[in-house]
């Protein structure tokens, strides 16, 4: 019981989203609608995602790019390395697989060269980057991979959709790294290549190939919105099978089950004529403050999963999830993850952290929100 409580306590939204949907069917009894209303195609698109990402993660697939870092010999030019490494990467290999690459190599940078003031201010806009980069490609986050699959776009559409974003989120980092370091812009810093990158292992190598391959076919699948997505999932999890089985113990499920049980909710909720009445009135014309303020109760996911049903606006609704992040910890699952990377390595920390990353984010979301707002009027479809 006792691991059980913990596990809970840990995984705060997965407790949530259980209990939400736990409290939803209460509200609206469980039928066969429920079982086909749940979106399996997104949860099955997840699940090769997370695969093929686990094994990125365990093979160090990215390791050029990180050794990259030695290279570099001023605080400017490693600081922007590591936040538009975050950013574009963000855009591939979804927010938080970006922050679980970069951040502790960050940390572990910082530390190691007697430059640990600027680890939050860093790792801060890092979230940033993970947030604003990955909104510009229908796979870069969750919230965007449910969303464009609902959407009906094409993916050249939804990408130029989310460019305006994208580019003056970019050139909002480049000044904040200027203002950081204002008092010395050339200050230097020396980077021990032996502490910031491991070497791939001869034995790892097909592991290598077949992941790099398995991301491509899943971003296939993605794009061209196959309907045979079942098949490519199956074609998925027999090659990992074949090729690393003990990957299917490291893949993050709780991000899975967690989805489901927000899908569970939003049905149900749907199912309900008296809530769907209410929410179609209230969010109709108002998706981008609807979804930026339930986002700080659920998250961005969940509130895109739950607000979609009621929506009119899918401009307003997308570019209000992918801005929720910026308010608080609890508004994107990525900030979560970064907060829960930094107390494992300082403790004693955590309110240094939200403190320190609610200054930053909500400098960066005092700039953006307004624009945002007025880019919504420029629908999809």
């Amino acid at each position: 019981m006792e691991k059980i409580k913990a596990f809970l306590k840990k995984e705060l939204m997965l407790t949530v989203s259980a209990a939400a949907a736990a409290a939803a069917m209460f509200i609206t009894p469980p039928s066969r609608r429920l079982l086909t209303d749940i979106d399996w195609k997104t949860l099955g698109t997840l699940l090769m995602m997370l695969c093929v990402l686990e094994g990125f993660k365990q093979e160090n697939v990215l390791r050029p790019l990180v050794a990259f870092t030695s290279k570099l010999k001023k605080m400017t030019s490693v600081s922007l390395f590591l936040i538009f490494g975050v950013f574009f990467t963000s855009m591939f290999v979804t927010n938080d697989v970006s922050l679980i690459i970069f951040v502790p190599l960050t940390i572990l940078i910082f530390r190691g060269a007697d430059k640990e003031k600027y680890i939050l201010p860093v790792i801060s806009m890092e979230n940033i980057a993970a947030i604003r980069g990955s909104l510009l490609t229908p796979f870069g986050s969750p919230q965007n991979l449910f969303l464009y699959g609902k959407s009906g776009t094409s993916a050249k559409n939804f990408m130029l959709h989310m460019l305006p974003l994208n580019l003056m989120s970019a050139v909002l980092l480049v000044i904040f790294v200027m203002v950081l370091y204002r008092k010395d812009i050339r200050e230097p810093i020396e980077v021990d290549p032996e502490k910031t990158s491991s070497s791939w292992a001869p034995e790892g190598k097909v592991k290598r190939i077949a992941y790099s391959l398995l991301f491509l076919f899943v971003i296939g699948v993605i794009v061209t919105r196959t309907p045979y997505w079942y098949i490519a999932l199956a074609v998925v999890l027999a090659v990992i099978v074949a090729v690393d089985r003990g990957l299917f113990r490291k893949v993050d499920y709780v991000l899975l089950f967690t989805f489901l049980c927000f899908f569970i909710f939003s049905s149900s909720i749907a199912a309900n004529d008296s809530i769907s009445r209410f929410l179609g009135k209230a969010v109709a014309g108002h998706e981008y403050w609807w979804s930026i303020g339930l986002s700080q109760l659920i998250s961005n996911v969940p509130a895109s999963i739950v607000l979609y049903p009621f929506t009119e606006n899918f401009a307003g609704l997308i570019y209000g999830a992918d801005t929720a992040g910026l308010v608080s910890l609890i508004g994107s699952l990525a900030s979560v993850i970064n907060y829960r990377i930094y107390v494992r390595e300082y403790p004693d920390c955590g309110g240094k952290f939200i403190k320190v990353f609610t200054l930053v984010s909500w400098a960066f979301f005092a700039v953006v929100v307004i624009p945002g707002y007025l880019l919504s009027s420029w629908r999809f479809f």
